[in-house]
């Protein structure tokens, strides 16, 4: 059975370019034409990934975003932006958006990431459910990695699938120095050169959460040139 993906934009010629790229690499594609639809699609489809335009009528997609992350609906979204911002695209991420990419784009390197996206979540899934059912325990940092949950101190934090699955890829990778794009490749599953950016959001998000100073960190600690490297914190 083909895995659905729905596809939310107004272009009407760039919901159709996507529509027939997406069919031809073997994937069910369903559309909607503003962020509202869009929202009411997700939720009666559960598609295995969304393509979401940022600047969208009724709705926008980071709305639309926030709702669905809102109600714990984890499925992964690429997001579409027509402005080169970085703001927009660490928004997005911000919201739990697992990529983005920039308009004007290439079909072929959109479809590209859709099935790295797909891939990683199918290998993280499977690995979980065999080998991860006991919980990791750093310091006062627990995470248990079937439930999608961690715990500081015994108060559980929030973490959207992408921020999660970084974090548990680091602290299996404990005491090793980590480059941005070993972390792009293992976490994002990317089987070509990516933006390293989305990496040190991801990173930063992260220390905002289990860090008691993110600017000092004790948990994840940046190697100058190399990367960042998970350690238990001292003390």
């Amino acid at each position: 059975m083909s895995e659905k993906i729905l596809v939310v934009d107004d272009e009407q010629s760039i919901v159709t370019l996507l529509q027939y790229n997406l069919q031809q690499a073997g994937y069910d594609v369903i559309t909607a034409f503003d962020g509202k639809e869009g929202l009411n699609k997700a939720k009666a489809e559960s598609p295995a990934l969304i393509i979401l335009d940022l600047m969208l009528p009724k709705m926008d997609g980071m709305d639309v975003c926030k709702e669905l992350r809102k109600e714990q609906m984890h499925i992964p979204i690429l997001m579409l932006t027509a402005k080169d911002d970085e703001i927009d695209k660490i928004l997005g991420l911000e919201l739990g958006a697992d990529d983005y990419m920039t308009k004007p784009f290439s079909p072929r390197e959109v479809v590209a990431r859709v099935k790295a996206i797909l891939r990683r979540t199918r290998m993280f899934t499977q690995v979980e459910t065999v080998h991860d059912t006991d919980k990791i325990i750093v310091g006062p940092l627990e995470i248990l990695p079937e439930q999608y949950e961690v715990y500081l101190n015994g108060e559980r934090l929030e973490f959207t699938p992408k921020e999660f699955e970084l974090l548990l890829y680091l602290t299996k990778n404990k005491g090793r120095v980590l480059s941005r794009d070993q972390l792009l490749n293992a976490v994002w599953n990317y089987d070509f050169v990516g933006d390293s950016r989305i990496v040190d959001v991801h990173i930063s998000h992260l220390r905002e959460k289990i860090e008691e100073n993110s600017k000092k960190p004790q948990y994840i600690k940046t190697i100058r040139g190399l990367g960042y490297k998970f350690e238990e914190p001292k003390g």
